[in-house]
């Protein structure tokens, strides 16, 4: 059932967006389309409330839970900036808006600040996960970490600590290589 919860959670944020969108640049009804968009996060809410619900009602952890713990740490971390990213591209699009800005250039000050702005965000997103992670270990209860009950979530903390860690190497940590040698 929590596969079919997370698949509609995530069909509900994109509906949600696009309807906000719709609402705000094709039937200009401002007040809808602002309801619509700040009801965005309450997705995150019922994915959280049916991951603890399944918890508490004695399923084992699985792979699914910990993915739910995942996905609602990148939701929160970078749920704004996609609205806002969506939002100028639809602006640009349908509204007259103006154009979406392109890239700084790699091996340029603007994209390190870029690449540091998108890895804090990162950041957020794996201490909110493993935050989850670790309240839903309690949760389950066992004997504790390493508890059979407890270790597809702890599995979930190392892949995305590798995550995060390939994304410090493969954008800030490279781009400040490249910044750095850019200057001698």
């Amino acid at each position: 059932m929590l596969v079919a919860v997370l698949v509609g959670c995530e069909i509900g944020f994109w509906l949600l967006l696009a309807g906000g969108l719709l609402a705000r640049y094709v039937l200009r009804r401002q007040r809808l389309s602002a309801a619509l968009l700040l009801s965005v996060p309450l997705v995150d809410v019922v994915l959280l409330a049916a991951t603890v619900m399944d918890l508490r009602g004695g399923a084992d952890a699985t792979f699914v839970h910990g993915l739910s713990a995942g996905y609602l740490g990148f939701s929160v971390a970078f749920g704004h900036s996609m609205v806002r990213w969506a939002d100028r591209r639809v602006a640009h699009r349908l509204g007259a808006g103006p154009p979406v800005p392109k890239p700084a250039p790699r091996g340029t000050r603007e994209r390190l600040r870029y690449e540091w702005r998108e890895f804090g965000k990162a950041a957020v997103a794996w201490a909110v996960a493993c935050g989850l992670l670790a309240l839903m270990m309690v949760l389950v209860g066992g004997a504790g970490a390493g508890s059979s009950d407890t270790a597809e979530l702890g599995a979930w903390i190392v892949r995305l600590t590798v995550v995060l860690v390939v994304w410090f190497v493969g954008w800030p940590g490279w781009e400040s290589v490249r910044m750095a040698v850019r200057r001698t």
